[in-house]
C-alpha cells in the first residue's frame, strides 16, 4: 500500500504567528528565495495565486515518480495504489472543509464547480434526471440571487443559467463603501428565489460576509445557497456544515496546491438528485445505445480521466495549511491586513476600498492612487520588487459601482512578513511624487 501524507506532528509552533515563524515558513516556499528586477522578491498577489511549499511539489512529484496509473479503471498494482492516494486526498480535503467524502467533487477549478452547479440545474431543466431532479428545475418567474460584490465566475454563470431557463437575475446591491445592503436584502431576496450565489469574502473588498444572515433568508423562502468560498478556505476555518450551505466552490492554486485543481461541496442528497454536467466514461453504472445510468456523487461528477497529481498536491497542500493552523493564519493575516489598510490611509491621494482597519476582513487591500491609472502603479511596484494584483480582479460590476475602471490589490497569505508589508507601503507613498502627481 502506498504511504499517504496526512498530518500526525505539528510542522510549525503553536500560539500566534510571529515575524520569526514567518520566517522559518518562507524556507518551505523556493520561490520566495529569488530576486525580481535585482530586488528580493515581495510577493503580495496571493489572492490571484499562492504559492507552493517544498511538500506540495514534492507529493505531486512523486506521485508521478512512483505511481501514476489510470484510477478506479485497473487492477493492477500501481492503478490500486494511485486510486488509494487519489481517494484518501478526498478524505483530506473534505475533511478539511468539514464534509464526507462523497460530498467534494473534483473539478478544475471553482469557476468550473460554479458553472457544473448551473449546468445541472438546466439539464434538470431539459428534462433529465427523472423525479428527483424536479427541484432544480427553473422557468420564468423563478428568480436567481446573487450580489453586487460577486467575482464575475459566480455572476457570469447564473447570467446564463438565467438566459437559458427564463428565470429572473436579481441582485443585492453594496453601499458607497462597498457593504452589503442587507437592510434592503428582503426586497430582493422573496419566495421567488430558487438559488441564492454569494460570496464568503470579498476578493476586492476584503469584507467577510455574514453567512449565517443570508443562509437564514434563503432558508426563510426555499432556496439553495451557493458560496463562493475561493477567498475564505485558504484564509481562515470554514466548516461547510457549521454554514449550513448547500454547495461551496474553492479552488486549490489559491491554497498552496497547483494550478489545475477545484472542488465542488454539496450535501449529498443533492448532488446525488443532480443531473451531471459532464458525461462519459467512469461515471455510469449500466450503457446501453440507447441509455445511461449515472453512479452516486461524487462520481457522477467526474467523467473521464481525473487530476490525479492535482488533487494529491492538493491534499499535501490542506496537510501543510492544517499543520500550521487555520486559526493562527486568520489571525496573522488579520494584522497584516491591518496593517496594509492603516498604511494606505496614510498616505496623501490613496483610497482604499472595502471595511475600515479596525473591521474583521481577509488580508487583502485593494486601492486607487489619485491621478495614477492602477496599471501604471502595478509596474511602478514590479519595479521594486513587488507583486500585487492590477485591474478590475473581475469585478467590473464592482467597480463600476465605487466609480473606479480598476484598482491596485495587495493580497496576503501566511509567508507574508510586516517587513513586506512596510517596503509595499514605503513603495506606495513614491507613486504619486514619481508620476509628479501633486
Amino acid at each position: 500500500m502506498p504511504v499517504v501524507s496526512t498530518p500526525t506532528t505539528l510542522k510549525h509552533s503553536v500560539g500566534a504567528i510571529d515575524n520569526a515563524e514567518v520566517l522559518r515558513i518562507r524556507n518551505d516556499f523556493p520561490i520566495l528565495n529569488r530576486e525580481v528586477n535585482g530586488r528580493p522578491l515581495v510577493y503580495l498577489d496571493s489572492g490571484a495565486t499562492s504559492q507552493n511549499p517544498l511538500s506540495v511539489i514534492e507529493a505531486e512529484q512523486e506521485y508521478y515518480e512512483q505511481r501514476n496509473a489510470a484510477v478506479h479503471r485497473g487492477a493492477h498494482s500501481l492503478a490500486v495504489e494511485a486510486t488509494d492516494v487519489y481517494e484518501a486526498a478526498r478524505e483530506t480535503v473534505a475533511g478539511f472543509i468539514g464534509a464526507r467524502t462523497n460530498e467534494l467533487v473534483w473539478t478544475s477549478n471553482a469557476t468550473e464547480a460554479i458553472n457544473l452547479i448551473t449546468y445541472a440545474f438546466s439539464n434538470a431543466t431539459a428534462g433529465r434526471g427523472g423525479e428527483e431532479a424536479e427541484p432544480f428545475v427553473l422557468k420564468q418567474g423563478d428568480e436567481i440571487v446573487v450580489t453586487e460584490m460577486e467575482h464575475h465566475a459566480n455572476l457570469i454563470p447564473w447570467q446564463e443559467l438565467a438566459f437559458r431557463t427564463g428565470a429572473t437575475l436579481r441582485y443585492v446591491s453594496v453601499d458607497d463603501d462597498g457593504a452589503l445592503q442587507l437592510e434592503r436584502a428582503n426586497t430582493v431576496i422573496t419566495p421567488q428565489t430558487k438559488i441564492l450565489a454569494f460570496t464568503h469574502a470579498s476578493n476586492v473588498l476584503g469584507t467577510i460576509n455574514p453567512v449565517e444572515t443570508l443562509v437564514t433568508m434563503a432558508r426563510e423562502v426555499g432556496a439553495f445557497v451557493v458560496l463562493d468560498a475561493c477567498q475564505s478556505v485558504p484564509h481562515l476555518p470554514v466548516d461547510v456544515k457549521a454554514l449550513d450551505v448547500d454547495f461551496a466552490v474553492f479552488s486549490g492554486h489559491k491554497m498552496l496546491a497547483p494550478t489545475g485543481i477545484g472542488a465542488l461541496y454539496g450535501k449529498a442528497e443533492l448532488l446525488n438528485a443532480m443531473p451531471p454536467f459532464l458525461t462519459g466514461g467512469s461515471m455510469i453504472t449500466t450503457v446501453t445505445m440507447k441509455h445511461a445510468a449515472y453512479l452516486p456523487s461524487p462520481t457522477r461528477f467526474e467523467a473521464g480521466t481525473q487530476r490525479i497529481s492535482q488533487a494529491v498536491a492538493l491534499a499535501a497542500a490542506v496537510n501543510y495549511l492544517q499543520e500550521t493552523g487555520m486559526d493562527r493564519i486568520h489571525a496573522w493575516e488579520l494584522e497584516l491586513g491591518q496593517r496594509l489598510v492603516t498604511g494606505l490611509e496614510q498616505i496623501d491621494g490613496i483610497r482604499v476600498l472595502g471595511p475600515d482597519a479596525g473591521s474583521e476582513r481577509i488580508g487583502l487591500a485593494a486601492f486607487d492612487v489619485d491621478s495614477v491609472h492602477a496599471h501604471d502603479v502595478g509596474q511602478f511596484l514590479d519595479d521594486k520588487g513587488i507583486a500585487v494584483r492590477v485591474g478590475h480582479h473581475c469585478a467590473q460590476p464592482l467597480h463600476r459601482r465605487l466609480g473606479l475602471v480598476a484598482t491596485t490589490r495587495a493580497s496576503t497569505y501566511l509567508y507574508n512578513t510586516t517587513d513586506d508589508v512596510e517596503a509595499f507601503l514605503e513603495a506606495v507613498a513614491g507613486v504619486r511624487p514619481f508620476f509628479g502627481v501633486k
